[in-house]
């Protein structure tokens, strides 16, 4: 017997075990559970310099079968961040070459160019440190600039923000601002923190200057802090979602924080969601037409914040259009939503909320654009990307045909020219986003010539928005003239003195415009010296003059005029057909005497900020608290070009 069992052990060591065979999935669902990179080809790309610090670029080589040469920038990893394909970095890695032509130079630390920015970048610490409030708590006490100044800055603020993004009930607005002046009781907080963003907002559009920008910041951080509070519960309430949009756009105008808007839109998204805001009212529990209403247009503003921040961001929208079903807002006035009997005015009829229901038509393909360019994995073909610049055009012709035909409306009213081109500005900047990826392998490969065309096209269009041609380079004291032009000024101002989305599309598009010329010059083939479209070549030098306006009115980072100077002096140089060496110590002159046009203006700052706070004589009013601004740090992005990485 025991013999049998030593025979049956051998036998049973010799016999391999067979696993039965994993189980698929469906093929149907194969392709969902695949990692989404594992299909594609990717080269990261990293450029290290002094000068522009250390970028990683993603670049997909899989389409057409082009490699390297039409190789598709889907991402750019900077620090901590990584940023998709809608993000302005993803232009402006096409200039990483000039940190690169110049590196040599940079590495000496006793050069005149590096000590240059070594100045220019202490004075802009220090700018900083006397702006902005400390961590510390701030209450929001009635620091309130006289009446007639804060008359003006509301009235700033309505014709601007509120003309195309509807978040305040005006009738409401104003009823309590009125009483705030007209009593000696303490204000509401949470309207007081309401105001006070307003405030911030239509300061970026006071005047040229931005003079009231310290005022601002401090306003921005006061709400910052109520909002922080732990009363999580108690602020689950319509007027503290305004609060919070409106810190979104202040946040933006004032430069605080304004490179991370969208984490905060996501938050507020939640909010919003948490609040049943994604639920159309009709589904709810019976409301008023006021509540309905109000909810109908907040949820309205918080999608555009949420896509608008995506494409800014270069980060995924995080939200689909089965998300939520919520109605666009009707038609209604502001002055009918407190009679529940009021009817909403025809669709061809103009009223206050009529351009942001215009918008709201184009939402669902801007979404499908910002998702396309930044979800994980978006890896989209050119074939898609031509298909939705064809639907992208067509909504926007629908939209330009909606928002003309209220011209002819029986009312006589119309949007302003603001809205209209704010409305324009941005459709462009949805057009620019679908093609910028394929504009660096355009530059060699014919297949995607269409979208270099878009590209150069496009970036105009969005510069002459904020900087006509009849402005350019004539300086502050000619465009203070204009100034009594409303509609057209605000645009400019908000692009001028604030931050964010305005002034970012305009350094893309002049920066994407000297890509084009500077490829120009290279591709020609003749003897003589090339010929350069002139009105590209007058952005250029318009764009020097316009970044100077805007350190003028208070921006700290000068290397944006820096690389501007730099690079017009390359495409200079190589139309002249000068050597390289000739052409590299050109470049250095251009960035030295850049940063000795941009140390005077940042001393005069620093020299505001120690006699006043910094905002240029502008008396207090309600409740201003004696004292300067003496303990202060800053919150801001400086992700262009920053010196040693």
């Amino acid at each position: 017997m025991q013999r049998r069992i030593r025979e049956l052990e051998s036998e049973l060591a010799g016999v391999s075990i067979k696993q039965p065979p994993a189980q698929q999935p469906p093929m149907e669902l194969a392709p969902a559970l695949l990692d989404p990179f594992s299909t594609q080809k990717e080269d990261t790309v990293t450029t290290m310099t002094k000068l522009a610090g250390t970028f990683h670029v993603h670049n997909e080589n899989t389409e057409c079968g082009i490699g390297h040469e039409g190789g598709i920038p889907r991402s750019v990893t900077h620090k901590t961040r990584v940023f998709g394909q809608s993000h302005w970095i993803n232009g402006i890695v096409l200039f990483l070459g000039i940190p690169k032509l110049i590196e040599s130079h940079f590495r000496c630390e006793t050069s005149r160019a590096v000590v240059g920015i070594q100045r220019c970048k202490s004075l802009a610490r220090t700018i900083k440190f006397q702006r902005t409030p400390a961590a510390r708590s701030l209450p929001p006490i009635p620091d309130l600039p006289p009446k007639e100044v804060a008359d003006t800055l509301i009235e700033s603020y309505l014709r601007t923000v509120e003309s195309v993004h509807r978040i305040l009930h005006i009738p409401t607005f104003r009823r309590d601002y009125a009483a705030l002046w007209a009593s000696e009781s303490p204000t509401n907080t949470a309207f007081l923190v309401q105001l006070k963003l307003v405030l911030a907002i239509g300061a970026s559009t006071y005047d040229t200057k931005f003079s009231l920008r310290t005022s601002a910041i401090r306003w921005v951080y006061q709400a910052q802090n109520w909002l922080s509070e732990p009363a999580f519960k108690s602020r689950l309430n319509i007027q503290t979602l305004q609060i919070s949009l409106l810190l979104l756009f202040a946040r933006e105008t004032t430069g605080v924080g304004e490179d991370m808007v969208w984490v905060s839109a996501g938050s507020l998204l939640r909010t919003a969601i948490h609040m049943g805001l994604n639920r159309d009212p009709s589904l709810l529990p019976t409301r008023s037409l006021f509540a309905a209403e109000m909810r109908r247009r907040l949820w309205n503003t918080i999608l555009e914040a949420v896509v608008r921040t995506s494409l800014m961001s270069g980060g995924p929208p995080l939200l689909s259009l089965s998300d939520f079903n919520t109605a666009p807002p009707r038609n209604f006035s502001d002055e009918q939503l407190s009679d529940d009997d009021s009817t909403p005015a025809p669709d061809g009829e103009f009223t206050q909320i009529s351009v942001a229901i215009a918008l709201r038509a184009t939402f669902p393909l801007r979404l499908a654009v910002a998702k396309f360019l930044n979800d994980f994995g978006a890896h989209g073909t050119y074939d898609e990307t031509l298909r939705l610049d064809t639907e992208l055009r067509t909504v926007y012709r629908a939209l330009c045909h909606t928002l003309q035909g209220y011209a002819s409306s029986s009312t006589g009213s119309m949007p302003s020219r603001f809205a209209l081109r704010v409305v324009d500005f941005h459709m462009l900047r949805y057009q620019l986003a679908l093609h910028v990826p394929f504009f660096g392998p355009a530059l060699k490969v014919t297949a995607y010539a269409y979208s270099r065309t878009v590209v150069v096209e496009n970036s105009l269009r969005l510069w002459y928005s904020v900087c006509p041609p009849s402005s350019g380079a004539r300086g502050v004291a000619v465009v203070e003239e204009e100034e009594e032009e409303i509609g057209r000024d605000d645009l400019m101002r908000l692009a001028v003195c604030g931050s964010g989305f305005y002034c970012t599309v305009a350094i893309q598009a002049n920066l994407l415009i000297a890509v084009e010329l500077r490829t120009q010059v290279m591709e020609a083939a003749s003897l003589s010296p090339p010929t350069l479209r002139p009105d590209l070549l007058a952005v250029l030098e318009d764009s020097k003059a316009w970044v100077l306006r805007r350190i003028e009115a208070g921006e700290t980072n000068v290397k944006g005029y820096l690389m501007l100077c730099v690079v017009t002096t390359q495409i200079d140089a190589l139309a002249r057909g000068l050597g390289k060496d000739e052409m590299l110590r050109l470049c250095l002159e251009a960035a030295e005497e850049s940063e000795e046009v941009c140390f005077p203006l940042l001393e005069e700052m620093v020299a505001q900020g120690r006699d006043g706070g910094g905002d240029s004589g502008i008396p207090t009013g309600l409740g201003t608290p004696e004292g300067g601004v003496e303990d202060w740090e800053f919150m801001v992005s400086d992700a262009l070009f920053e010196l040693g990485g």
